[in-house]
């Protein structure tokens, strides 16, 4: 069965659905305006592995078995399951570390600032134009001319599904012994959706990203390179029905005060964003999509997430991550660190001339 690439009502079908879930996750238990974010279920699965020891923030949460599992499955049907490596891991492994840092720092992924949008939150106008302004000095490298190891050669089938196999074995495993993993008792760890709705609402998104190619940086990266609005439309119904799901539900609050997983350092919010947008570009793909393309078997993927979860564990370990007060003196190092190490990136991935 052969199925079409990037079609236009799948690209908006993800939107929508990343809108849907997004609104109305959180309604149903997940934490306030991050009914799905990848960088806080990320640090959730540090948690619950033990590789920090902010209980607040440890549960394996089904979302984000889902979104891989169900790219995972979908590409397996679709005969898209095509295990493949690139040149650089290690290159790769620390822009993961990275999109963790800079997210952690505005207190949320590229889609949680789509979700905060959604539910008024005012402060996440920052993080957007930092996201933008990352991706959009990626692009401008990528055109003077970057060979980042990304030209991938066939790899072992067994390599390509090691990291979703993972996935799937610790949900199944954590079902099976209760207790194996860490599970917070209070903080975010103790908000959670119903199980069986999280973990729908994860496969279904998972199948659609993986049919549709969506991509929050992504979106970005089509209209500055070939002016391609299709992705951006994706992004805006995401916006529009998490907007109107919240309204919907009575819990949408415009502001830029007291809003809930958010701070009000905008200087900071533009900054870490800016640094997620950059290492999107050079990484191949923001945080979320970084989950599909390991479910399609891209080994460099599934190297980034190994560096996401190894950053989930560092920014609680350092205090990197921000509080409600704002960033830390470690999360206002640890963003230049990373925009000195993307700046690295390209001055020594240059093609010679």
């Amino acid at each position: 069965m052969k199925w079409p690439k990037g079609d236009g009502l799948l690209i908006m079908a993800s939107g929508l659905a990343l809108g849907f879930f997004g609104a109305a996750l959180a309604y149903w238990g997940n934490p306030a305006n991050s009914g799905i974010c990848i960088s806080c279920f990320t640090e959730n699965l540090a948690g619950a592995l033990g590789l920090h020891p902010n209980t607040r923030m440890a549960y394996l949460r089904p979302e984000l078995v889902g979104f891989i599992a169900g790219a995972f499955l979908v590409a397996l049907a679709g005969k898209e399951f095509r295990p493949r490596a690139g040149r650089l891991p290690v290159q790769g492994f620390i822009l993961g570390v990275f999109l963790i840092v800079g997210s952690s720092v505005f207190m949320g992924c590229p889609i949680k600032i789509i979700l905060r949008l959604g539910a008024g939150d005012m402060t996440a106008l920052a993080g957007l134009g930092g996201l933008a302004a990352g991706v959009f000095i990626g692009i401008r490298f990528l055109r003077s001319g970057l060979d980042l190891g990304n030209e991938t050669a066939p790899s072992a089938p067994f390599q390509g599904a090691i990291v979703p196999l993972i996935f799937i074995a610790l949900f199944i495993l954590s079902l099976a012994i209760p207790g194996l993993l860490i599970r917070g008792e209070t903080g975010p760890a103790a908000h959670a959706a119903p199980v069986a709705i999280s973990l729908s609402a994860g496969l279904l998104i998972g199948a659609l990203a993986q049919r549709s190619r969506f991509c929050v940086t992504g979106s970005f990266s089509n209209l500055f390179l070939a002016r391609d609005m299709s992705l951006m439309r994706g992004l805006l119904i995401l916006l529009v029905s998490a907007t109107a799901v919240n309204i919907y539900l009575g819990i949408f609050r415009m502001g830029m005060l007291d809003q809930p997983g958010s701070h009000p350092d905008y200087l900071w919010n533009g900054t870490s964003m800016l640094l997620v947008g950059f290492a999107s570009v050079l990484a191949g793909g923001c945080p979320f999509r970084q989950l599909v393309l390991a479910g399609e078997g891209l080994v460099d993927a599934s190297v980034v997430i190994v560096g996401m979860v190894v950053g989930g564990s560092i920014v609680h370990l350092w205090q990197i991550t921000s509080t409600a007060a704002g960033p830390t003196p470690a999360g206002k190092v640890a963003v230049l660190l990373g925009l000195i190490y993307c700046f690295a990136v390209v001055r020594f991935n240059r093609r010679e001339s």
